[in-house]
């Protein structure tokens, strides 16, 4: 039997103080809201690492996370445990879709170098998936037409950062990748793909709380990617975030949304982009 197993097996009960009191900070620090449903979860996440620690109460814990530099280095240990790390290459075919078609555009639009940029990109498939859209694009254009990209993923775990930084995957999350992608941006290494450093080189990670966008540095973009980010905030979150990365956008760029995930948000320099698979808008030029 797993260690895993066994902290989980004899977890103590979380108490409504105890969930409330996790869920305040969750929100207040990330902005994560974390419903009823969600309870289970919390309560293995934060008693597989208790054990771990040798905690036996959820408030003990949660005072000794609180308390000076040793609860911040354990607080940004925690993260990796709360937050969702799910993810996949070209994970939403239609937003995929309108993105080159937006991409292909721009491109001939000017010498420019393009810029992206993905948003809560956890363990980099997304970046990867949208360096390899790009990198075919603008391979027509030769060698120095490949060089005129860059992408950028930002993330809030940093343990989700160090998998993306080192672009290395088993097999079994490449099965639904088009083979063609694999043979040109993938080395195999027993059983696992490493990403070829020609596109590697075309990426860069950074760690990024979407509740600290003010301070980001990131501007001037062709492409926000933010996808399955926005549905663990509440919604009035959901818009101020939304607005924050649109005033990013270099005039003509695209922001990329999951389906869904805000209503009735609205800004005077955006124009949303037809369709109803994909959400997406457009910055006036």
């Amino acid at each position: 039997m797993s260690t895993e197993r066994v902290s989980v097996s004899q977890a103590p009960d979380l108490s409504d103080r105890a969930f409330t009191t996790w869920q305040d900070l969750l929100e207040e620090r990330l902005g994560l809201q974390l419903p009823e449903q969600r309870r289970s979860f919390l309560k293995t996440s934060l008693s597989i690492r208790m054990r771990e620690l040798g905690f036996d109460d959820y408030l003990d814990y949660y005072r000794y996370v609180r308390s000076g530099d040793a609860g911040l280095v354990e607080w940004n240990i925690l993260i990796d445990r709360v937050t969702v790390q799910e993810t996949r290459f070209f994970r939403d075919p239609a937003a995929f879709a309108l993105t080159k078609d937006f991409l292909q555009r721009r491109a001939r639009e000017g010498e420019r170098p393009l810029s992206l940029w993905s948003v809560g990109c956890s363990t980099g498939e997304e970046t990867y998936s949208l360096a390899m859209m790009t990198f075919d694009l603008l391979r027509k254009e030769g060698e120095q037409g490949v060089r005129r990209f860059g992408v950028t993923g930002t993330d809030v775990s940093r343990r989700a950062l160090e998998t993306a930084r080192a672009g290395a995957y088993p097999s079994r999350r490449l099965e639904n990748l088009d083979s063609r992608l694999v043979e040109r941006f993938f080395t195999r290494e027993n059983d696992r793909y490493r990403i070829n450093d020609e596109l590697k080189d075309r990426v860069c990670f950074t760690r990024l709380n979407v509740l600290e966008l003010a301070r980001s540095p990131m501007a001037n973009l062709d492409l926000i990617y933010c996808q399955n980010v926005l549905i663990y905030f509440r919604k009035w979150r959901r818009k101020e975030i939304v607005t924050e990365l649109a005033r990013r956008l270099a005039p003509g760029g695209m922001l990329v949304l999951g389906l869904g995930e805000v209503v009735d948000w609205k800004m005077p320099e955006l124009t949303r982009v037809p369709g109803e698979r994909a959400l997406a808008y457009l910055k006036h030029k």
